[in-house]
Parts: structure tokens; sequence; C-alpha cells
């Protein structure tokens, strides 16, 4: 057997393959160029189309662009009046931003375990944890595989609750025939650097309803009436009135001329990725010691594949999985982990009480998932390399 290159041997690959790698064109180049030419570099036209085909892509009224996902998630909440003393129900399997936002508008985040099949919130749970207190459910749709929403929107309508979606791993995800980004009373996309589709950093909320479309919009200017494209260029200059006080979180056309083309390419980019999760799932189906995450949508659905995702069975293996990753970051092979249970991180158990134990599902696949490289550009050699590194790894520490 190979040694292993974290132990002195050859490395699979003679050039480190990050985890990641965005897919920027001259399109992108050509757009940014001419905004930087403009003279107007903040929120101006660019944003309003960007935001326009946004809208159009996930079949909504309103999409609003906004400097991050976590502020989409923060004003969100703001905008369907969650606050002080009300509970939000969400997954702790999830980056620490979908809690935080809960957290940072004075509500309680109240988690419920997942679904083994997908990763997603188990819906069958969600009753259970409903309180007098609860205003808002918040799920996360993990990886791009769509949560089942009927089941969530049915209880959110018995009980009075909001849906606020965590779509940041979302973008092409459909659930039942609809784009996600319409189901819930309001949905919030990442454009992070590794995402589907990027602008850098960046985000979008994105909603049917007028008001909530219009008081984010007010709120992510800092409360300000008019903006300043508005105050300045379209029709003369205007006075502004502060509505609400708001935060400094919109979108600027910078960021907008990346998403643009981004956009545009970002279905034809999705088949890329299918093809990849193919390669990956028939080379580690019959691996014993690796879990495959199940990434089938159901009928009339399609999941983003933002992520591909093993978990290792570290029973069967003589490694834990941080160790498995360290081998693995050896072999010039980039992974990632997604996630770290939120409830066991050090703020939730010193604020909330949470302890191990108390969402198990969770904490087994936090314990045991590695996300291995998913990007368009990466080549039959980058993939073969990644299955190579993957068996040589898991093979070396069999029980």
């Amino acid at each position: 057997m190979d040694k292993l290159a974290i132990d002195g041997g050859k490395p699979v690959r003679d050039t480190f393959l990050p985890f990641h790698r965005p897919n920027i064109g001259k399109e992108e180049e050509d757009e940014v160029i001419d905004t930087l030419r403009s003279g107007w570099l903040t929120k101006a036209s660019k944003t309003i189309e960007f935001e326009k085909m946004f809208a159009d892509y996930c079949e909504v009224k309103h999409a609003v662009g906004l400097i991050n996902c976590t502020a989409g998630l923060h004003l969100a909440l703001i905008a369907l009046n969650v606050g002080k003393g009300d509970e939000v129900i969400t997954t702790p399997m999830t980056f620490a931003a979908t809690a935080n936002s809960i957290v940072n508008v004075g509500a309680t985040p109240v988690f419920v375990d997942i679904d083994p099949t997908t990763l997603n919130i188990d819906t069958g749970k969600i009753e259970e944890k409903i309180t007098e207190r609860t205003k808002a459910i918040l799920p996360v749709h993990f990886s791009g595989q769509p949560c089942e929403m009927d089941d969530i929107v049915s209880l959110a309508k018995e009980y009075g609750l909001v849906v606020i979606e965590d779509a940041a791993h979302a973008v092409g995800t459909i659930y039942k025939g609809r784009k996600v980004g319409g189901i819930g009373d309001a949905s919030v996309f990442s454009f992070y650097a590794n995402k589907n589709m990027t602008t850098g950093e960046g985000g979008m909320l994105t909603t049917n309803n007028d008001e909530t479309a219009e008081k984010v919009s007010i709120l992510s200017l800092h409360g300000l009436s008019a903006d300043a494209w508005k105050r300045f260029y379209v029709k003369g200059f205007k006075h502004y009135d502060v509505l609400y006080p708001g935060y400094n979180y919109h979108m600027f056309d910078i960021q907008a001329s990346l998403g643009i083309h981004q956009l545009k390419k970002v279905d034809k980019l999705w088949e890329n990725r299918k093809r990849i999760v193919d390669i990956y799932n028939g080379s580690f189906e019959e691996f014993p010691e690796i879990s495959l995450i199940p990434q089938i949508p159901r009928e009339g659905s399609r999941n983003s594949y933002y992520l591909y995702i093993i978990a290792l069975r570290i029973e069967k293996l003589r490694a834990t999985r941080d160790m498995i990753a360290s081998a693995l970051q050896a072999e010039n092979i980039g992974v990632g982990v997604h996630y770290k249970a939120v409830h066991l991180q050090p703020y939730y158990r010193r604020s909330f009480g949470f302890e191990e134990g108390q969402f198990p599902t969770t904490e087994y696949y936090s314990e045991r998932v590695i996300s291995l490289p998913l990007f368009p550009t990466l080549t039959d050699d980058d993939v073969g390399s990644v299955v190579s590194a993957v068996k040589k790894v898991v093979s070396f520490y069999k029980s």
C-alpha cells in the first residue's frame, strides 16, 4: 500500500487542487470594467438589472440585492416582525450565520434534528417544537437539496408562522416543479465565492410579498426613503426621509456586474456539476467505509449540487474525520467540512445550554462529513485524482 503523503509518501497530485475555484470569464471582466469606467460604483442600474434578472429566474415578484446572505437573513427576520422574545425553528446542521441572524434580532433559535436521508431539517419533528413564542420556521436547503416545503408551509399556516428559506446553497434548486425563492414568505440566497454563482460576496432576498420587498429594500439602505441613484441621477436631486433605523446592507454595481453574467451560466454549469456528482457516486458507492449522502431529488425537483459530501463510517476506520481530512489535504486535495453542529459551538452551548446528545443525527454526521471538490471546471483528471486520494487514504485507515 502506498505510503500516505502526510507520513512522507508521494502525494496523489503534484499540485494542490483547491476545494473550490470560481468560474469567472471575459463577460464578467468586461462588465466590471464597464462599471468602473462609468463612474458609478455603488447601487445603480446594474444592481437593478440583476435584481430583475434574478426575480425572473426564480419566478417571483421581487428580488432585493444585498451585500451578503447573512444580511438578507437578518433583514428577512426584521421585515417579517421577528424579534425579541420570539422563537425561530431551524436546523443545527448549517453555517453559523443561520442561527446568528436569529440571535441578532433578539430571538431564540430552536433546533430540530435532521433527516438522515437528506441532512435537511426533519419536518416530522417540527411540530413538537412549536410553542406560543414560535414566530417563524427557517429551513435550510442543505447542499442544494430542497427541504420538504409542503410540510413546512402547511405547519406554518396551521400555527400562523412565517417561513424564511435559507437558500444559501440553493441557486437553481427546484422543489416539485417550483423554483426555490418563492415558496416561503421570503428566501435568501448567497453569492459567496464558492457558491454555484458568485459576486465575490453578495446575496439576494426574494419574495412575492410587496410589503416585505419594500421594507427590506429600505432597511438595506440605512432606512432611507430614496437611494443615491434615485436622489442624484434618475430624476434629479431629491431629499430623503429616514423611515427606519436601517443598515448599510445593499448590493452595489461591481457585485451586480459579476452576477448578471454568472446567472446566465448557472444552469449550464449545473450540468457539469451533475456529471461530476455522478462520477463520484459511481466511484464510492461500493466502498464500505464511505456513506453517500443521498442527493436524488423527488419527482419534479432538482438539487443544485452545491456540495458533494461523503460521510465516513469512522467505526470502520482507525482515524477520525479530521485525521482523514488532514491526510487528504496532504495528498493535495482541498476539502471542507459542512458543518460542525451549531448547537455544539461554544457560544450556543454557553448561551442556550445546548449539550451533546440533544440532536443525535446531526451530531453523527457532524463528526463524519467531508466535502470534496465540486466545481464546473474540474477536469476528468482532477476528479480522478480526488477519487484516488479518497480511496488511498480511507484504505490506509481501514480497521
